[in-house]
């Protein structure tokens, strides 16, 4: 423990429906240092932290800020005491512009009432400077990519002069660039005697910029400590309980015959000239830096993008994909890298979210099968071990790694013999991680074509017999799976290599 925290969380309980949250919690911050948060989903870092965010009240325990006690009844009142939580879902409104979004329930206003648009545009652009952004402020937040949304997340709080900010997987949908930019910004915010309190399964980002760590797991916190003196071995074992082994997942095997195959794809100012074969049971990985191409490439291949030239086979079968119904019927599906946008209707039950692309498998004469749905879920439940108690609830309450496995659940029952898993692990902790990455190799050997497209180099080495390089839309190195090195595939990721043998 501390000797003077600047803050406290003591002895936290928290129990939902009578099922204990936290046990008896305890945390401290110190003034001005990086802190990781750290544990599985489900070990309660997210109720420890939505009681100090005001959202939920504890059963029992403290909150001291410089020796005081605070009650943080509500967001306002935690809001006024200097914290902010920057969610991994971004409490953004869309249909805001930038400035108004940043200014949303403290606007500024004149003495008549009006509200002071340009004073409050000028303050979001200084804001967006320091971060080396250059955002209109009076841009429409629906216009702008996943990344500056999350930093105009950390802009805000900034703008209200927070001493604390919770940061909940702030570098999920940042480009490597982004990424060191942010960490140079808490270094700074650090410099200023502001505490951030740093939420992230990306152990290697905790190694990279926290000074000090806290494990919880199954609601009690496991160990506090510096980051310097512990390996991440050691920090993964104390979150899950026990060794995660590092080993590559797949080995070579036979293949059956070609079941997808691209020739020339070409999308002007995406990519171009991409050739690629998937075999039955293959599983291929795309990986290189962000805005290499490889999740427009893959969107034109399930028909969200038309525009572009070159030829796919199914099959051995020409075909024209201009909309994913037509990907669908081909069978195709893309498990997209932005869960909560693209994959999931979180105001639906887990079930519902499973059967909506094949109601027609459980309807007839107009009515829905309530029992054959059930009974299928069941199925999937027991093969993909998605843990749910209750598949009536909105799937929004399920942990993201098994949301993950809902999607997977939904494409098996169409049919799906390609599956695309875009970033399968985003926001997933390591213990789900492996439960995904042995759920991927099962499909690969039941006969299904796999692809992966991951910005993490490791996760496409531990698990794809094929990986493919991208840099600036085209694929400049193509590996075998067991001979690919980290070090290598950032030489062509960067550009600074290009395969000598054609590939495109």
């Amino acid at each position: 423990m501390t000797k003077n925290p600047y803050i406290t969380m003591k002895n936290m309980k928290k129990s939902f429906n009578g099922v204990p949250v936290l046990k008896n919690v305890t945390l401290q911050i110190e003034k001005g240092e990086i802190h990781a948060l750290l544990g599985e989903n489900g070990a309660g870092k997210s109720t420890l932290m939505n009681i100090l965010g005001g959202v939920h009240q504890p059963d029992n325990g403290s909150i001291y800020i410089n020796d005081k006690e605070v009650k943080m009844s509500n967001p306002r009142i935690s809001q006024e005491q200097g914290i902010s939580f920057i969610h991994q879902e971004l409490n953004m409104v869309t249909d805001l512009k930038v400035y108004e979004n940043m200014f949303l329930g403290s606007e500024l206003r004149n003495k008549m009432g009006f509200l002071k648009v340009e004073e409050m545009c000028q303050q979001t652009h200084d804001i967006l400077a320091k971060l080396g952004v250059d955002i209109d402020p009076k841009e429409y937040v629906r216009n702008l990519a996943t990344s500056y949304k999350q930093l105009i997340e950390i802009s805000k709080a900034l703008l209200h002069k927070s001493t604390i900010i919770i940061m909940d997987e702030p570098t999920t949908s940042l480009a490597e660039h982004e990424v060191n930019r942010l960490f140079e910004l808490m270094k700074n915010l650090k410099k200023s005697g502001i505490s951030i309190i740093y939420i992230s399964h990306k152990l290697k980002e905790i190694k990279a910029v926290c000074d000090r760590y806290t494990v919880l797991r199954d609601g009690e916190m496991i160990k506090s400590g510096d980051v310097e003196q512990e390996d991440l071995d050691t920090i993964t074992k104390l979150m899950v309980g026990k060794s995660i082994s590092q080993n590559r997942f797949v080995h070579e095997h036979t293949f059956g015959p070609v079941l997808l195959e691209v020739n020339n794809l070409t999308s002007f100012g995406l990519f171009k000239n991409i050739h690629f074969q998937v075999k039955k049971g293959e599983i291929v990985g795309f990986t290189g830096l962000a805005g290499d191409g490889r999740t427009e490439l893959f969107e034109s291949l399930f028909g969200y993008r038309k525009k572009y030239t070159g030829e796919i086979k199914i099959n051995n079968q020409l075909i024209k994909i201009d909309h994913p119904r037509k990907a669908v019927e081909a069978g195709i599906g893309l498990v997209p890298k932005d869960r909560k946008e693209n994959a999931i209707i979180k105001d639906l039950s887990v079930i519902h979210n499973m059967s909506l692309s094949s109601i027609g498998n459980f309807e007839k004469s107009g009515f829905i099968l309530d029992n054959a749905e059930r009974d299928k879920f069941q199925y999937y439940k027991e093969l993909l071990n998605i843990k749910v108690h209750n598949p009536r609830i909105t799937i929004d309450k399920l942990s993201g790694g098994n949301q993950q496995k809902v999607i997977i659940a939904k494409w098996l029952e169409v049919g799906a013999d390609i599956l695309i898993f875009d970033n399968p692990t985003q926001g997933i902790d390591v213990g789900a991680k492996q439960e995904i990455y042995q759920q991927i190799v099962a499909l690969a050997e039941q006969g299904k074509s796999v692809i992966i497209l991951s910005s993490e180099a490791p996760e496409v080495m531990r698990i794809c017999h094929t990986i493919n390089v991208m840099y600036q839309g085209e694929i400049t190195a193509r590996f075998n799976g067991e001979e690919a090195t980290e070090e290598e595939i950032m030489h062509y990721a960067t550009g600074s290599k290009r395969e000598a043998a054609k590939i495109g």
